[in-house]
């Protein structure tokens, strides 16, 4: 019997313009797995998140969910079928005129017209998950550090227990000890939750604490994937480079002259 990915990519083109993001993506990912995307900036990964979340509608090629198509799905089905993820946004993406506690009930309170009261004791809990005490929940976004305002946009991420969850650069701006801090949380939410998950980054710290299997994009396909722990001998020359972070090697800088 053969077991249906969470997520299936098949021939996935994108174009803006002239300029061709997406170049035949062809990626599956298992459910309960955690697949960590690697890249430069510019190789499409993020469009690739948006097309499979419906914000960008592909060229060509198939996306799946579950085995369903979604490429087609009507707006109520579509709304139906994003009730299945949750994202933890690069830079946290808090809203600002919002206390903390109504930023993480957002889509509780919103989505799901859940009443107030009973978001607001989600959002203390998933609060608590990422390690943030009550007196947090309200306090505004402003005052808080770029560490606790990603914990915050995590535990949003996870409020609604969702099955897949997308994380965008979620290291990005934090020093090591911090970003360190906030893999093991990822690590930690997403087992508890027994979701799938994926992430998007530079940074092959934090690739290799939440991977179990890590996928490479360049120019707009997928060139190279395998388990973490093969990283560093993948046998592929753009992987070394880029893993090791060499200016040499067949990935070459676009850089404008001044």
């Amino acid at each position: 019997m053969t077991t249906v990915p969470k997520i299936a990519l098949k021939g996935v083109t994108k174009h803006f313009g002239p300029k061709k993001v997406l170049n035949g993506i062809d990626l599956e990912v298992a459910k309960g797995e955690s697949l960590v995307v690697i890249g430069g900036s510019g190789t499409g990964k993020s469009v690739m998140l948006k097309s499979i979340l419906g914000l960008l509608t592909p060229d060509s090629g198939s996306i799946q969910v579950d085995g369903v198509e979604t490429t087609r799905l009507r707006s109520r089905e579509r709304e139906k079928m994003l009730h299945k993820f949750g994202m933890l946004f690069q830079g946290a993406a808090l809203f600002d005129s919002l206390k903390v506690w109504e930023n993480v009930a957002f889509g509780l309170i919103q989505g799901a017209n859940m009443p107030r009261s009973q978001a607001k004791e989600i959002a203390v809990a998933k609060l608590g998950a990422v390690g943030l005490t009550p007196d947090v929940a309200e306090l505004s976004p402003a005052e808080l550090s770029g560490g606790m305002q990603k914990r915050v946009g995590l535990a949003r991420a996870i409020a609604d227990e969702p099955e897949i969850i997308f994380f965008d650069e979620p290291t990005t701006g934090l020093d090591p000890i911090m970003a360190d801090v906030i893999n093991e949380l990822i690590v930690q939410c997403v087992k508890d939750l027994g979701a799938t998950a994926v992430t998007i980054t530079h940074d092959m710290a934090s690739a290799r604490k939440i991977a179990d299997r890590i996928a490479m994009i360049y120019q707009g396909r997928i060139i190279w994937t395998g388990h973490a722990r093969d990283i560093d001998n993948s046998g592929n020359a753009y992987v070394d480079q880029f893993v090791h972070g060499r200016a040499e090697g067949p990935i070459k800088m676009q850089i404008k002259a001044l």
